[in-house]
């Protein structure tokens, strides 16, 4: 399926933790009701949508209320036919630090602007070995990387960020995001930017999203 260019895309392991459940469930479910079916990347991870992350914390939240998952996901394909929506946004946390690690400077100041609005706190970074110094100072709760940082070297910035531990919003106005998620990123966002749109990708990987607030411990399916 051919998404939108804006359209973020999350790797089984952000999911995961956004919901509250374990890839091997969300696997599970794939295979079993074959509801909610994530692209695949050339590497063979699965690469999920903001819709499709919307509709399996749809099947969280009603297998929380007590439905099974086959009953739950049966809900939900009946609701997809019906076009209805799932899940409407939430208010964010403030005092979340973010670094933003942008070539850009004016690209970098919009993002760091919707983003202060929200009540979160913003440091950028020019290059790749600033964001890195940054991000071992100050340990941000998220990285978000443009990919021709430094001269093109946002997924190996992504790789290493990920190592040290970084949740990464990979950014780029090229189609590489299968790259950047195998390289750690946890969402990929194509340019140009809709602020609104990275906002929201943030504050689902942050857990200040109606995806993953008052979730449970992580369960099986």
């Amino acid at each position: 399926m051919v998404r939108p260019a804006s359209e973020p895309v999350y790797s089984i392991g952000a999911v995961a933790r956004m919901l509250g459940v374990t890839t091997a469930a969300l696997r599970a479910w794939e295979e079993r009701y074959g509801v909610v079916v994530p692209a695949r990347s050339g590497g063979d991870q699965r690469l999920y949508s903001r819709d499709e992350v919307d509709q399996l914390g749809f099947v969280e939240r009603l297998m929380k209320s007590g439905l099974q998952a086959a009953d739950a996901h049966r809900v939900l394909a009946q609701r997809l036919q019906e076009g209805m929506t799932l899940v409407p946004d939430a208010e964010p946390r403030s005092g979340v630090s973010i670094l933003l690690a942008e070539r850009d400077i004016y690209s970098a100041q919009m993002i760091e602007y919707v983003l202060r609005t929200e009540g979160y706190q913003v440091t950028i970074a020019l290059d790749a070995r600033e964001a890195l110094d940054v991000f071992a100072r100050t340990t941000p709760d998220l990285v978000i990387v443009e990919l021709v940082i430094s001269g093109g070297v946002g997924v190996e910035l992504c790789r290493e960020l990920a190592n040290a531990g970084a949740r990464i919003i990979a950014v780029s106005s090229l189609a590489v995001g299968d790259a950047a998620i195998e390289a750690g990123a946890e969402a990929f966002l194509r340019k140009p930017l809709d602020p609104l749109q990275a906002l929201s990708t943030a504050r689902d990987l942050l857990g200040t999203s109606a995806l993953v607030s008052d979730r449970d411990p992580v369960r099986n399916a």
